[in-house]
């Protein structure tokens, strides 16, 4: 072994430990693109944040028992992003369907919401078995906004009607228009407000969710940090009042990490917005998962 590979690594990957690209079982990259936010912009700027908050953490999991360190993770990088969102999403899904075919778990920290389409584009081979389920304080189901019809409140349709994954499920809900409540009605999208998982708790909210993605052989996972009240995360780039807890958050979460997962996001951290404490909940949320993915799929 040369001098450079034992002295000399990247100085900000994801938890410190990297693991070679072919012994990885999941590949972490970031994509650093905000070009349709229509509020607060910045969260180009979160996957180096989400790195360095990671780097910062201890990385034992009380959860589920797994540290970090033990889990095969590799980190590729950034995405060389477009400001053009169709160029973007269309390099998203071929980085994708190279993960996938190399049998790799893709995690991604982001960036705009937006990039979710773009990474089931690049699972659209299982979407017919896949069920999306988006933790996120909006719906994302507008047909366009503000002119455009590719964006961070359009994605979510346009999985739905380019994807057509078997079931999509929101979580956290809080923000909507009239349109989008109609279209969900319309297309059998259903959705749990905050509200909702105050007054249920996240055990049964946690429950329900299983049952209802059952019947899946595949499930994604996405995170929009903004799911989380602004007391917890106030660094995204739409925040919305009444969000639920961290805690709340990982609990239900963690309860959805099993065998069937092909892939998670963490996404919408703006981090010029505080000191730091948004990239550091969205780096604990990102290894919480991974430890419960990883204590599901090796049986611990």
């Amino acid at each position: 072994m040369s001098h450079f590979e034992l002295f000399v690594s990247h100085s900000n990957v994801f938890s410190g430990f990297q693991t070679p690209f072919e012994k990885a079982d999941y590949v972490v990259f970031g994509v650093p693109f905000d070009v349709t936010s229509t509020y607060r912009t910045g969260a180009r700027f979160g996957p180096t944040a989400i790195r360095q908050a990671s780097l910062n953490i201890e990385t034992v999991s009380f959860r589920s028992g797994v540290d970090v360190e033990d889990v095969g993770v590799h980190d590729l990088g950034d995405l060389h992003v477009s400001t053009d969102p169709e160029k973007t999403v269309g390099m998203l899904k071929l980085v994708v369907e190279d993960l996938v075919d190399a049998g790799k778990i893709p995690i991604v920290l982001g960036g705009e919401h937006t990039i979710t389409l773009g990474i089931m584009k690049g699972l659209s081979a299982k979407a017919a078995k896949t069920a999306v389920v988006s933790f996120d304080a909006h719906l994302d189901l507008r047909s366009e906004f503000l002119g455009l019809t590719l964006s961070h409140t359009t994605f979510m349709r346009r999985i739905n009607e380019e994807v057509k994954p078997a079931r999509i499920v929101e979580v956290g809900t809080r923000s909507v228009c009239k349109e989008e409540l109609a279209y969900a009605e319309a297309e059998g999208i259903e959705f749990f407000t905050s509200q909702q998982i105050r007054k249920e708790g996240a055990a049964q909210i946690a429950e329900s969710l299983r049952a209802k993605l059952a019947p899946y052989e595949n499930v994604y996972l996405s995170v929009d940090m903004d799911v989380l009240d602004p007391a917890f995360a106030p660094a995204v780039q739409n925040p919305e009042p009444e969000g639920i807890e961290t805690c709340t958050l990982l609990d239900i979460l963690c309860a959805l990490c099993d065998k069937r997962v092909v892939g998670f996001d963490v996404l919408e951290v703006a981090p010029n917005y505080d000191q730091g404490v948004s990239a550091i909940q969205a780096a604990k949320i990102a290894f919480e998962m991974l430890c419960a993915l990883e204590k599901s799929r090796k049986g611990l």
